[in-house]
Parts: structure tokens; C-alpha cells; sequence
């Protein structure tokens, strides 16, 4: 019988709002793989909100990793998230080359930006050790904002980007490593769409209809679902389906309701969709 899969999550952990491993952990927990929390930073609230109370884990990660490797764990997938400093991006590069094997696939979500703008934590760098931690992906998934900084392009006026321009910035961001691209959340008007790049297969861009505001966490619940799905064995694109079809199952739910931007998605209520 083969056994339960599991994830390695490198992320914070973040009390209120629904984002990063507090989000990772249970929609990876619903699709039946197991979620190991790695965490970079403690933090209160997410840094969306007027105040939060944030405590460093950088200390802690080196003698975290190697009681894990103490204690012989070994894992299908490592899935990276938020990173607060250049020096936990070198601890994040040791961890991969301690756990990784053959089967192990490696998960890069930077969570460096959105909107055009880079988080006030994202020195020059730290932008230089997350284009070094593109090497060791097997998967990129970047936002526009994210992709035009680890390419050192600039970002386009409004965030419009072509599909053709979209190809070209995903082939280059393969060429740095990862032989799997997703650029998320690009907004045309009321359409989203993510663009799908495989090497040595023709792109994919999957739309969907923009529901409502931006939330925080949702990138976090969309590189969760795509990194529980691949390591259970699924195509990228079915996973990329799954994950963009489950946030706007949660998205329309919300639309009536008064929640505001920073609490997050209301995943709690769809989670055994995923089973």
C-alpha cells in the first residue's frame, strides 16, 4: 500500500487573516496529504492590517531542519512562501539540498510583491538570493509583479501584458531552473487568468471570471492546492484548474457577505470539495 504523501511548508505562520501556512495546512490536510510546517516567522496578524507583532524564526530554522533530518523524515514536496530575509533564503537552499531526492518536487512561490510594487521586506538582496533559489525549483508560481522583478524587467503600465510577452517571461524564468511556470492572477478587466508553461510543451492560459475584491491569502490557498495536487500525482493543468475553480467557488460565496479584505478567504465552508 503506498503511503500518505507529505509536504515540507516553509512559510510563516500567521494567527488572523488566513494566510500563509494557516491557510497551506488544512486545504493541503483536505486533499489528504500530510502538511509539516517549517515556519519563517511567527506573526500576529498579517502585515495587511494598521499593526502586527512579528517574531523573527530565523535562529531557530537551521537546528529545526537538522533535528528533522535527525529524525529521518523524508518528503514528496517542499513548498516555499513567505521569506523575510537574505539569509533565510540560504537556509531554505541548505533545507532543499538536505530533503531533496529524485521524487521530491520543489515548490517556489516569492511572495515578493503585488501590484507592481515589491514588500517593504524585499531588499535588493534578497531579490538577488530569490533569483538563486529559481534554481532549485521544479515549479515557479509568480504573480506579474513577482515575474518582472526575477526577470529584473519592468513592470508594465496598468500590469497589461501580453500572451505572447507572458510566454517569453516564462520560458525565461525556466531557463533559471524551474521546468514548470505558473504566472498567477493576471487581471483583464473582469477576466483572471493564469498562464501554464511546461518545457517542452505548447502554453495554457486558464480564465476565469473576476469575482469581487482582492483578498489577502489567496495565493497561498492556490500554491497550496497546486502543490497537494502535483505531488498526489495530477497534471499541472489539472491542478491549476482545481485550485482557480475551488478560490472562486469561495470568492462568490463571500460576495454577499461583510467580510473585509484582510480576513481572508472563507475557505472553512468548501473544504470537503477537495476530498
Amino acid at each position: 500500500m503506498e503511503r500518505q504523501k507529505r509536504i515540507a511548508l516553509i512559510n510563516d505562520i500567521t494567527g488572523f487573516g488566513r494566510c500563509s501556512v494557516t491557510v497551506e495546512l488544512p486545504l493541503i490536510s483536505a486533499l489528504k496529504v500530510q502538511a509539516c510546517p517549517f515556519p519563517t516567522a511567527l506573526l500576529s496578524v498579517h502585515t495587511g492590517f494598521p499593526s502586527h507583532y512579528i517574531d523573527d524564526c530565523t535562529d531557530r530554522m537551521r537546528p529545526y531542519m537538522e533535528n528533522w533530518k535527525e529524525n529521518g523524515l523524508t518528503f514528496d514536496g517542499i513548498a516555499t512562501g513567505f521569506i523575510g530575509s537574505a539569509a533565510q533564503i540560504g537556509i531554505v537552499i541548505d533545507f532543499i539540498e538536505m530533503f531533496r531526492t529524485a521524487e521530491t518536487k520543489v515548490m517556489v512561490d516569492p511572495v515578493m510583491g503585488d501590484n507592481g510594487r515589491l514588500y517593504a521586506s524585499y531588499t535588493p538582496e534578497m531579490c538577488r538570493e530569490m533569483r538563486r533559489l529559481l534554481h532549485y525549483a521544479d515549479l515557479v508560481t509568480p504573480n506579474l509583479t513577482e515575474a518582472c522583478e526575477l526577470l529584473e524587467l519592468p513592470y508594465p503600465e496598468d500590469g497589461a501584458v501580453t500572451d505572447e510577452e507572458l510566454l517569453h517571461m516564462a520560458r525565461a524564468l525556466s531557463d533559471a531552473g524551474p521546468s514548470q511556470v505558473v504566472i498567477t492572477g493576471l487581471c483583464s478587466g473582469d477576466i483572471i487568468r493564469n498562464f501554464i508553461y511546461e518545457r517542452g510543451r505548447e502554453p495554457e492560459i486558464l480564465r476565469q471570471r473576476k469575482i469581487g475584491i482582492d483578498r489577502s491569502g489567496t495565493g497561498d490557498a492556490f500554491a497550496a492546492i497546486v502543490a497537494a495536487s502535483l505531488v498526489r500525482g495530477e497534471t499541472l493543468h489539472a491542478a491549476v484548474t482545481r485550485a482557480a475553480e475551488f478560490i472562486s467557488r469561495v470568492l462568490k460565496y463571500m460576495e454577499p457577505l461583510d467580510i473585509p479584505w484582510n480576513w481572508g478567504l472563507a475557505f472553512e465552508e468548501y473544504l470537503t470539495d477537495l476530498r
